[in-house]
């Protein structure tokens, strides 16, 4: 079977990316890829770390599950179009609101955890 997506980040929500961003780079040694006022990309050997701000963010309350965990994953591809049709034949349905649709969909996977398809960060630089 040939990929549809290569696994491209892990992204964190959180009201300040900057700040959050600074802890990860700190304790993990990544580098900063790319830094905007809604995304921060950490690069780090061979994963992507990205934090990426959530005005009404709540931390989760771990233990408990009244706010859960929040991450989601950044999966690269090369044509949106396609790896969209490709996801959804998978079993994938795609997310009603499209924040930015001409360089990242949004998808909801069967169990209902979001993913987006995006491009490489070559293509932010």
């Amino acid at each position: 079977m040939t990929a549809i997506a290569k696994f491209g980040a892990i992204s964190l929500d959180s009201k300040d990316p900057h700040h959050l961003s600074q802890f990860y780079r700190a304790l993990l040694d990544f580098e900063v890829r790319y830094e905007s006022e809604e995304l921060v990309m950490l690069q780090g050997s061979g994963v992507m770390l990205t934090v990426e701000r959530v005005v009404d963010h709540r931390p989760p309350d771990w233990p408990g599950n009244e706010v859960p965990k929040q991450m989601h994953l950044d999966l690269f591809v090369t044509d949106l179009d396609i790896a969209e049709r490709a996801a959804i034949e998978c079993g994938a349905t795609k997310a009603e609101f499209q924040p930015s649709p001409d360089r990242w969909r949004v998808l909801i996977d069967p169990s209902g955890h979001p993913f987006c398809l995006t491009h490489s960060p070559d293509t932010y630089e």
